[in-house]
Formats: C-alpha cells, sequence, structure tokens
C-alpha cells in the first residue's frame, strides 16, 4: 500500500477553465470540464491502485454532481474538508468515496490540511501538506517560498495524486527534515 496526496480537484466545476493565472495564462489547460473531469480520473487510476490511501486535501467537486467522479478512483480515501467541500456528510461517505472526513489530519511530522495553517501554529510540526492555493506557494517574509509548506494543488501535482514520498523529497531537499 502507498499513500498519496492530492487537492482541488473540483470535479464537475466548469469555470475553473476560466480561471487564469496573474500572467494571463489558463489556470487549467482543459478545454472544457468535462475534459478535466476524465483527464484527472484517467491520470488519478495510472498512480493510484485500489489498495493504496490517497488523502484529498479538499475541495473535491463544485456541483455536488461532481461527486460521482470518485466512484471511479481507484484507492482508499479520505476527505480533509475544504471551503467548497459544503454537502451533508454522507454525501462524501457513499461507497466508493471517501472512508472518512477530517478538518485536518496530523501525518508522522506534518499536518494535512486544506488552507495553509498559520506559520505561528507550525512550530508543532516539520511542515505542512496543503491545497487551496492551486498555482500559488506560501512565501516567508523575504518574499521567497517558504519550503516549511507543500502545495499539493491539481496544478502542482499534474493533475494526479502525488506519492507522499515526492512530497517528503521535497522537504528533505530543502532540509526540513
Amino acid at each position: 500500500m502507498n499513500t498519496f496526496l492530492i487537492a482541488d480537484t473540483h470535479f464537475g466545476h466548469a469555470n475553473m477553465n476560466t480561471f487564469v493565472r496573474d500572467d494571463g495564462t489558463p489556470l487549467r489547460p482543459f478545454q472544457s470540464v468535462e475534459e478535466m473531469n476524465e483527464e484527472m480520473v484517467q491520470r488519478w487510476n495510472a498512480v493510484v491502485s485500489p489498495r493504496d490511501k490517497v488523502y484529498h486535501l479538499g475541495d473535491v467537486a463544485i456541483p455536488r454532481s461532481g461527486l460521482q467522479y470518485l466512484e471511479r478512483l481507484n484507492g482508499r480515501k479520505v476527505l480533509i474538508k475544504g471551503n467548497h467541500d459544503i454537502f451533508k456528510a454522507q454525501d462524501y461517505l457513499r461507497p466508493l468515496r471517501f472512508d472518512d472526513i477530517r478538518g485536518s489530519h496530523k501525518l508522522d511530522a506534518f499536518i494535512l490540511s486544506h488552507i495553509p495553517i498559520h506559520p505561528a501554529h507550525l512550530d508543532r510540526y516539520k511542515g505542512n501538506i496543503h491545497g487551496h492555493t492551486h498555482y500559488r506557494r506560501v512565501l516567508a517574509e523575504d518574499e521567497s517560498n517558504d519550503e516549511r509548506y507543500q502545495c499539493v494543488c491539481v496544478e502542482h501535482t499534474d493533475y494526479a495524486p502525488v506519492p507522499l514520498d515526492v512530497v517528503l523529497k521535497k522537504f528533505r531537499d530543502a532540509g526540513i527534515i
């Protein structure tokens, strides 16, 4: 069993393909919401086996009908709720969707959350693995990337879950662990 992380799939959210980055380039490279949904399902299942564990760090689907895509995704899934995960727990906990729902989760010496936690609360952890910021990174006071934070939004993971080992390597390479 391997452990994977992902955030901000926004299954069914047609407007995701209309958003642009600060430089004016499209946030996502898809021509339609159907193409986006199907490509993310394909990429997910190409790396995740049915026995693997996947932590989805929030903002799964908009609208509710986007939740149906979860039933096609490999792995045992745990949802760390995001600001757009507004449906009833029963909508997320149906068979083949999520096994559990949490507000955050401590994984080894790291905290998993949707929104990056405040730096003042990071002293209890080696780092924060999060979503919410899409293509942006959390910045340090000097405006450089704060390496204590690793974003696993789909825009950072080629629209597929990323292995925990890959994220931990980023922390190691930055001298965090």
